[in-house]
C-alpha cells in the first residue's frame, strides 16, 4: 500500500523556457542543410508551439505540446489539435542540444510564440503585429494576447509528454530576439524601445509568476544589404536600448555575437547563424540560473 501511494504522487519537475520575438526567432534557417546532428527528433525534449498569426486572428497561439524536432521555424502553423512542421528551424535545435548538455539530468522544455516582422511599438505596427499589451486595434486581438495564450494553454497540460506522470512546468527563463522592426521605422519609436522592452518584459515575467525570472536578449544586427548601407535606419538607437536593458536590469544577459553573424537574404541569419544564436542563448540562460542557484543558497545559509 505505501509503494501504491508513492507511485501515485510521483512528478516530473520540467524547467521550461519561453522563446519570443519576431522572424530571427521565428526561425529562417533551412532544414535540409542542417548538420546530421540536429536533424533528427530531440526524443527527451518537448515543445509548445503557438501558432503565430498576424493581429486580430482567432486562432493565434493555438498550439499542443510535441517532441521537439526540425520545422518549428517559419511556416510552422497548428490549429491546437495538430501540428505542421515547416522546412525552417530557428534557435531551438542548438539551444535545446546546448541545455541538455548543460543541465544532463534535468527535463526541459520550450514554450515558443513568435511572429515574422512584429514590433513592441503599436504606433510603428504594420499588417505584422504588434507586442504592445494596451494596443487595441481591429478585434482588440494582438501579439502580445497570443503569448498569453500560449503560455496558458502549455502551462495548464498536466502530462506533456504523455508518460502517465503528472509533470510540473517550472519557468526557468525569457529568451527574446527582437528589436528589428521598431528600428526602421522613426527615430521616437527607437528612442522608446528600453521603455517598451522593459514593460513587456515585467509582464512576461509577471505571467510566469516570477519578478526575477532570468531573460536573455540577442542583440539585433545589420547585414547592409542596402544601398546606403543600412537596413535598419535607426538600429544603433534600439541597440543602445538593448544594451542599457541588460546593464540597468537585475538578471538581465545579452547575445553580442549577432554582429558576425552572415545573412540568407537581407533581414535574416544564415543557417551557422541560428545555430550558433542557440548555443549562445543556452549558454547565457544557464549562467543566470547558475548564479541565482548559488545566491539562493548563500541567502539561506545566513
Amino acid at each position: 500500500m505505501p509503494f501504491m501511494m508513492l507511485a501515485q504522487i510521483k512528478k516530473d519537475s520540467i524547467k521550461v523556457f519561453y522563446l519570443g520575438g519576431q522572424s530571427n526567432m521565428e526561425g529562417f534557417g533551412y532544414v535540409k542543410n542542417l548538420p546530421d546532428s540536429l536533424k533528427k527528433k530531440n526524443k527527451d525534449f518537448f515543445i509548445y508551439h503557438g501558432n503565430s498569426v498576424v493581429d486580430n486572428d482567432v486562432t493565434g497561439g493555438l498550439g499542443k505540446w510535441d517532441v521537439l524536432q526540425p520545422g518549428h521555424g517559419t511556416g510552422f502553423s497548428s490549429d491546437g489539435k495538430t501540428n505542421q512542421l515547416s522546412d525552417r528551424f530557428g534557435v531551438e535545435l542548438s539551444l535545446a542540444k546546448k541545455l541538455q548538455e548543460l543541465y544532463p539530468n534535468q527535463k526541459l522544455a520550450f514554450i515558443k510564440y513568435a511572429r515574422n516582422g512584429s514590433s513592441i511599438d503599436s504606433t510603428g505596427t504594420t499588417s505584422f503585429g504588434a507586442w504592445e499589451p494596451d494596443f487595441k486595434g481591429g478585434k482588440g486581438m494582438n501579439q502580445y494576447d497570443y503569448f498569453l495564450k500560449t503560455v496558458h494553454n502549455a502551462m495548464a497540460v498536466k502530462d506533456i509528454n504523455g508518460d502517465g506522470v503528472e509533470d510540473i512546468l517550472v519557468p526557468s527563463g525569457i529568451i527574446w530576439m527582437q528589436g528589428e522592426s521598431d528600428s526602421d521605422k522613426t527615430e521616437a519609436i527607437a528612442n522608446q524601445y528600453y521603455f517598451n522592452l522593459k514593460r513587456l518584459m515585467e509582464l512576461m515575467r509577471a505571467t510566469f509568476r516570477n519578478n526575477d525570472l532570468p531573460i536573455v536578449i540577442g542583440k539585433i544586427s545589420d547585414s547592409g544589404d542596402i544601398e546606403g548601407g543600412k537596413v535598419w535606419k535607426f538600429g544603433e538607437l534600439v541597440q543602445y536600448n538593448q544594451e542599457k536593458f541588460a546593464a540597468t536590469q537585475p538578471n538581465v544577459a545579452i547575445v553580442r555575437t549577432t554582429n558576425s553573424y552572415k545573412y540568407s537574404d537581407r533581414y535574416h541569419y544564415d543557417n551557422n547563424g541560428f545555430i550558433d544564436l542557440g548555443k549562445q542563448f543556452a549558454t547565457k540562460i544557464f549562467l543566470l540560473n547558475t548564479k541565482n542557484t548559488k545566491n539562493s543558497k548563500k541567502a539561506s545559509l545566513n
